[in-house]
C-alpha cells in the first residue's frame, strides 16, 4: 500500500467553529512550518548534500511569503457548506495547496524565464548563482533550469503525500483525492495551453479566457473551495454554486494579475514589471488589445502585433500606451468588476451564512484589486 499514516489530528485549539478566514491561513502556517520540518528531516536522511542544496531552499521558498489565498478560499468553501469544529483536514488540505503552488510558481518561473519571485531571485536564477559561485563545471544556466525543475518535482511529491495523509484521516477522503485530481490535470492543461498560444502565435480573446481558466481561475479558486466543501460531505447543488463563485473570482484574479504584469510596481508585485509584455505572453489583457487596436490606428496595432524587439523597454512602453489608448486597460477593468459581483452572487445561492459571506465578499475583493477598504479586512 502507500505506507503513509493518515492525518486524523491537528494541533490544539482547531476545534473552533469560529475560526476566521485568516486565522485559518495564520493556523495553516503552523501545520506547514510542521510538516516542512518532516520533510526536510527525511531529506536529510536520505542524502545530506541534496537536503542542504535543494530541500532546504525549497522549504524557504514555501515559507517566504505568498497571499495564501487558496487556504482562505478552502476554508470559505468549508464553511459556506456547514463545516464546523475540528479544521485539521482542512489546515491540512490548505498547506497542501500551498505546496502545491510553490511547485506551480517554480515551473512557471521555469516556462517564462522569470527571474523574480516573491521579492526574491527565481528558484532557477538562485541555483544558476549558486553554480556559478562555487566554479562548478558547465553552463549554470542549464544547471540552474535542472535543479528547479527537481525542486518543483520535489515539491510537488510534498503536496501530494500531505493530501494523500489527509484523505486518508477523512471519511470524505475519495471525494477530497476527487477534486484534487481534477485540479492538478487542469493546471497542467493550464500550462499546457499557455505555452501552445505563445508558439502557435495565437492572440484570440477566447484562446486567453481558456487558458486562464484552467491554469488559474480553477486552480486558485473554484477547486480550492471545492475541496473545503468535499470534506463536509456537501451535495451537489452547494458544490456548484461554490465552483460557479470560484470560476468567477479565479478569472477575475488572473485578469488582475494579467494587468499588474503590465502595469505594476514591482516593489508591490515581487516581480518585475512587463514579463508579459516582453514575452508577448497571450493574456485576456492582450487578446483583447489586439482586437481593439483596428478600431484605434495602425499605431496601436502595430504596437502589439507579433514581431519587434520585446527586449527592448521602449517597445514594452508602447505596449502599454496602446493598451491603453485602445480601451483595453478599461475594459479589462470592467471585466474584473463584473465577475466579482457575479461571484458573489453565485457564494450566496450556497446558503453561506452572512458572517461568511462577507469574508468571502473581502476576500475576492482583495484577490481581483478591487474595494480595497474592505478587502483590508484579509490583509
Amino acid at each position: 500500500m502507500l505506507g503513509l499514516r493518515p492525518t486524523v489530528a491537528g494541533p490544539a485549539g482547531l476545534e473552533d467553529s469560529a475560526l476566521t478566514a485568516l486565522g485559518a491561513t495564520r493556523a495553516m502556517d503552523t501545520i506547514l512550518e510542521r510538516v516542512l520540518d518532516v520533510r526536510l528531516r527525511q531529506a536529510r536522511e536520505a542524502d545530506p548534500l541534496f537536503a542542504r542544496e535543494l530541500a532546504d531552499r525549497v522549504a524557504a521558498f514555501v515559507l517566504r511569503g505568498g497571499k495564501r489565498l487558496r487556504t482562505a478560499f478552502a476554508w470559505c468553501g468549508w464553511r459556506a457548506a456547514g463545516g464546523s469544529g475540528n479544521a485539521a483536514a482542512l489546515l491540512h488540505t490548505g498547506a497542501a495547496l500551498e505546496l502545491l503552488q510553490a511547485c506551480a510558481l517554480m515551473h512557471d518561473d521555469v516556462m517564462d524565464g522569470s527571474l523574480l519571485r516573491r521579492g526574491a531571485p527565481a528558484m532557477h536564477v538562485e541555483m544558476a548563482r549558486r553554480h556559478r559561485a562555487a566554479r562548478m563545471a558547465g553552463s549554470a544556466e542549464t544547471f540552474g533550469t535542472s535543479a528547479a525543475v527537481l525542486a518543483g518535482d520535489l515539491v510537488l511529491a510534498w503536496a501530494d503525500d500531505l493530501l494523500t495523509e489527509t484523505a486518508l484521516g477523512s471519511p470524505q477522503g475519495s471525494r477530497l483525492y476527487g477534486e484534487w485530481r481534477a485540479m492538478r490535470t487542469e493546471m497542467v492543461a493550464g500550462q499546457y495551453r499557455d505555452l501552445h498560444a505563445q508558439a502557435s502565435g495565437s492572440s484570440g480573446v477566447d484562446e486567453a479566457l481558456t487558458t486562464a481558466i484552467l491554469k488559474s481561475a480553477l486552480y486558485t479558486v473554484a477547486r480550492p473551495m471545492a475541496l473545503g466543501a468535499s470534506l463536509t460531505g456537501a451535495d451537489e447543488a452547494t458544490l456548484s454554486a461554490l465552483r460557479a463563485a470560484g470560476r468567477c473570482a479565479g478569472l477575475a484574479f488572473q485578469l488582475r494579475d494579467d494587468l499588474l504584469g503590465a502595469f505594476g510596481d514591482p516593489a508591490l508585485t515581487g516581480k518585475p514589471a512587463g514579463d508579459d509584455l516582453h514575452s508577448r505572453k497571450l493574456t485576456y489583457l492582450l487578446a483583447v488589445g489586439l482586437r481593439l487596436a483596428d478600431a484605434t490606428g495602425a499605431q496601436d496595432a502595430a504596437a502589439l502585433a507579433p514581431g519587434g524587439d520585446t527586449r527592448s523597454e521602449r517597445t514594452v512602453e508602447r505596449m502599454r500606451t496602446a493598451l491603453e489608448r485602445t480601451g483595453a486597460r478599461a475594459e479589462v477593468e470592467k471585466k474584473i468588476a463584473e465577475l466579482v459581483t457575479s461571484s458573489l452572487r453565485h457564494f450566496e445561492v450556497a446558503g453561506a451564512e452572512p458572517a461568511v459571506r462577507r469574508e468571502f465578499a473581502a476576500l475576492v475583493e482583495r484577490a481581483a484589486g478591487v474595494a480595497p477598504q474592505r478587502a483590508g479586512e484579509l490583509v
